[in-house]
């Protein structure tokens, strides 16, 4: 059994992120405690709310160097909804704001007549292969966003979807993990991208 740490820094779902990785069989431990994220086979850093507030509670705590710590140790990370945002180098969301910059690329809105938020179940399009789309066929997935991720590094994309634009919807470097839906949400494929993720807890040597 895996044990998950739910980084909680004040604005997350954290509760179904938790019942998710619960029902998989998995401990999941909502933390704020630097030496128990530490000690955890696998993070998870969730979000609901805007980038700047987040990022800024992450500072206040100290928890956005735990985190960057945390993934100097090799083992997996993986941000969901505004969580995987906050992995980028900036974000324009009321305002310019640096985010954790574990990977390259940048949080914009919506723009053009697209209705915002972007709501809905729409269809993932595997990008490439990797351990965390083991299994995984291509179907529907649960999105809440006002605000998506333009990346530097194109070989970053794992799947995206089609919302009057491609848009960024699984992203992952080495031990590094984002997903722009809720995959708690999102039915059996969800849960089965979840179980990827603690099966890559459970072996880190596995991570892309």
């Amino acid at each position: 059994m895996a044990t998950i740490a739910i980084v909680d820094y004040g604005m997350g779902n954290l509760h179904s992120v938790s019942k998710g990785v619960e029902r998989l069989g998995h401990q999941a431990l909502i933390t704020s405690d630097p030496k128990e994220i530490e000690a955890a086979d696998g993070v998870i850093l969730p979000g609901v709310g805007a980038f700047g507030d987040a990022i800024d509670q992450l500072r206040e705590t100290g928890l956005d160097q735990v985190v960057r710590e945390y993934v100097q140790t090799g083992k997996p990370l993986l941000g969901i909804c505004l969580g995987m945002q906050l992995l980028f180098t900036s974000s324009e969301e009321h305002g310019e704001h640096q985010g954790l910059d574990l990977l390259p690329g940048r949080v914009v809105r919506f723009q053009g007549e697209l209705k915002v938020p972007h709501m809905g179940w729409n269809r993932l399009a595997l990008a490439k292969s990797d351990p965390l789309l083991t299994g995984i066929e291509e179907g529907h997935v649960y999105f809440v966003h006002s605000y998506h991720v333009l990346l530097n590094q194109p070989s970053d994309l794992l799947a995206s979807t089609d919302y009057g634009q491609p848009v960024t919807a699984i992203v992952g470097r080495d031990n590094v993990y984002g997903m722009q839906f809720h995959p708690e949400k999102s039915g059996e494929l969800g849960i089965r991208l979840l179980r990827n993720f603690v099966d890559m807890c459970r072996n880190p040597l596995i991570c892309g």
